[in-house]
This record gives C-alpha cells, structure tokens and sequence, in this order.
C-alpha cells in the first residue's frame, strides 16, 4: 500500500462521501454512492458501505490505489 497523501478538513469530523469529493478521488456525490455501493472503499482496512460514515483526523481512506488520510488544517 502506498504512503497516504494527507487531506485537511476545516471541521472534527466530515462525511465519507463528503471527503471523497474533497480528496479529488470522485467528481461527483452520485460517483461516491455508486463506488460507496459496490464495496471499492476500504475506512481503515475494512470495506464501508455507509456514504454517511462520521471520518475523523487520522482516518485512512482507500479507493482504486489511491491512499488518503483525514488530517486537521
């Protein structure tokens, strides 16, 4: 697995499909559902099926080879 790449958020905590779109590993919110839906996103290490899911700082997110961490600004 390659090394994250950290993404901030301005809040505690932020939606998974919400971070998805901030992190420019989806366009769309209806891209994050359908990706979100098929079980291709992994919150650390396990797949998430909820678009909904609460990400906090520190948070790892995988989708397509692509690593991403919730950080704070």
């Amino acid at each position: 697995m390659s090394e994250p790449v950290d993404v901030p958020i301005d809040d505690d905590v932020i939606k998974l499909g919400q971070f998805l779109k901030l992190a420019n590993l989806i366009d769309s919110g209806s891209e994050a559902k359908m990706v979100i839906a098929q079980g291709l996103v992994r919150v650390n290490d396990e797949v998430e099926l909820r678009r909904g899911r609460q990400l906090q700082v520190g948070d790892i997110v995988v989708l397509a080879g692509h690593t991403v961490r919730v950080s704070d600004r």
